[in-house]
C-alpha cells in the first residue's frame, strides 16, 4: 500500500508473500534547492559599499582624480618671492584694517609681536596658549588676505607659544595706553573727551 507524502516524499511499503515475510520500506526525498550565488548590485544612498564592489572602486577612481585636480589646480596658483619687509608691510595693513573693523583682540595678537620669515612660512610668537588657540580661529581670513597681496599661495603661519613674550608685554599703565593708541588713536581723543588719567 502506497501512500503519498508531501512535499515528494514517497514511501511504499511492499509485502512479499515469501516463508519468511520481508517488509521493505522504500524513502524518496526531495532534491535540495540550488543555490545561486548573490548578485552584485548598485548600492542605495546612504549604504556602505563592499571594498570589492564595482560602486566602491568607481568611487575610488573619482575620489583620486578629484585629488590629482586639486592638487594640479594648486600647482597653478602664482608663487611669486617675497620679502620679509613686504609680508610685514600687509601685515600691518591687515591688522589696521582689523582694528578700523572693530576686531580689536585679533589686531592685538598681530602687534603683539613682529613676526618673522622662514621660506613661505610665517613665524609668529604669542604669550599664552590662550591667545594661540583664539589666534588660529581667526587666522583664515588673514592667510587669504596675505596670499593674495603677496600674490603667492604656499604662504602658511606657524604660530607658537612663548611666555617670555608676556613678559615683556607687561605693560605699565602708560606703555599699555601707548600701546592701544598706537592700535587706535581714538583712544587718545577718548581719553581727552572725558578727562581720564592714564
Amino acid at each position: 500500500m502506497e501512500k503519498e507524502i508531501p512535499n515528494a516524499v514517497e514511501i511504499s511499503n511492499d509485502t512479499v508473500a515469501t516463508p519468511n515475510v520481508v517488509e521493505t520500506q522504500q524513502i524518496v526525498l526531495p532534491v535540495a534547492p540550488e543555490i545561486k550565488p548573490l548578485a552584485i548590485s548598485e548600492p542605495t544612498n546612504g549604504t556602505k559599499v563592499s571594498a570589492l564592489s564595482l560602486a566602491s572602486i568607481k568611487a575610488k577612481r573619482e575620489l583620486e582624480a578629484s585629488q590629482k585636480a586639486t592638487v594640479r589646480h594648486h600647482d597653478e596658483l602664482p608663487k611669486e618671492p617675497f620679502t620679509e619687509t613686504d609680508m610685514l608691510l600687509q601685515w600691518t595693513n591687515f591688522a589696521q584694517k582689523l582694528s578700523d573693523k572693530g576686531q580689536k583682540i585679533m589686531a592685538t595678537y598681530m602687534l603683539i609681536n613682529d613676526p618673522t620669515l622662514e621660506g613661505t612660512t610665517i613665524k609668529l610668537e604669542l604669550p599664552n596658549e590662550g591667545s594661540k588657540v583664539d589666534f588660529d580661529a581667526n587666522k583664515t581670513e588673514l592667510l587669504g588676505y596675505l596670499r593674495g597681496k603677496l600674490h603667492n599661495h604656499d604662504i602658511v603661519i606657524d604660530v607658537h607659544v612663548n611666555e617670555v613674550t608676556e613678559t615683556k608685554y607687561a605693560f605699565t599703565p602708560i606703555e599699555k595706553y601707548e600701546k592701544l593708541k598706537s592700535i587706535n588713536p581714538a583712544m587718545e581723543l577718548l581719553r581727552k573727551t572725558f578727562d581720564l588719567d592714564v
